[in-house]
């Protein structure tokens, strides 16, 4: 009897151990600022399909997140709004061979506030124009491609002392949402999801360099095959339709 006992628990328990939804995985993703809404739904979406996972987002500037994962930070996937960070990380080693993949492209803009009179790049040297946030071109993508855009204009040295730097582009946009700055350079993506700012003109792809989001999974990564399904699932029809309708667009395979 009690070896039958024993036999029963032990069904049990083998059952119970490959039961669907016993074992969640955990994807810590470490992604641009401009990616976070549409990085949120594509998850949502892709828990609903059927995948049982938890993810942890960290949102912030590509030069900083690729410096917490040169310094060993747990990340299993990365999206990046430059191909410089994952360059970088790569040269290292640091990212799963194979698994590097062009994802998204976007659009430089320069905004102002609803109420603004401004009307083209040229404006910013004007009087009343005081203060221009910009991503801090140490770290940021958007502001390394505002930098390049300005001195094509060649603004860059006319405009300096009106610069308020930010450490990412959601906080740029952010300070033209708020009047803290009277214009700002931002991707297309940013200034559609803010009914607070106004495009003022578009960049020329010409002023800048390409501005395409890459994304790897991170050598080391807890989770190497699920990431390397999510990341799978990013580069699917599902997925890059969320993508569109947040106002990117899909880069050449």
């Amino acid at each position: 009897m009690l070896f039958c006992r024993l036999a029963v628990l032990a069904t049990l328990t083998a059952v119970l151990c490959v039961c669907p939804g016993s074992a969640q995985t955990k994807l810590t993703i470490s992604a641009a600022s401009s990616l976070k809404d549409a990085i949120v739904d594509a998850e949502t979406t892709y828990r609903q399909s059927g995948a049982i996972i938890a993810f942890a987002n960290n949102f912030g500037s590509s030069g900083t997140l690729a410096a917490q994962i040169d310094q060993g930070a747990p990340v299993d996937v990365f999206l990046s709004a430059a191909a410089k960070p994952l360059d970088d990380l790569e040269s290292k080693g640091l990212i799963v061979t194979g698994t590097r993949r062009n994802l998204l492209r976007n659009t430089l803009v320069l905004i102002a506030p609803l109420d603004s009179r401004l009307r083209d790049f040229q404006g910013l040297a004007d009087g009343s124009i005081r203060l221009i946030a910009l991503g801090d071109p140490a770290s940021v993508p958007a502001g390394q491609y505002g930098k390049q855009t300005l001195l094509s204009f060649h603004l860059w040295e006319q405009l300096r002392a009106k610069f308020v730097l930010g450490k990412d582009v959601r906080q740029v946009l952010t300070y033209v949402e708020t009047g803290n700055a009277d214009a700002g350079l931002v991707y297309a993506t940013d200034a559609q999801a803010s009914g607070k700012v106004r495009v003022v003109a578009t960049a020329p792809e010409s002023t800048h360099d390409l501005i395409e989001y890459p994304v790897a999974v991170i050598k080391g990564s807890r989770n190497e095959e699920a990431s390397r399904r999510f990341v799978e699932f990013l580069r699917g029809t599902t997925a890059q339709a969320i993508f569109v309708k947040h106002g990117f667009t899909i880069a050449a395979p």
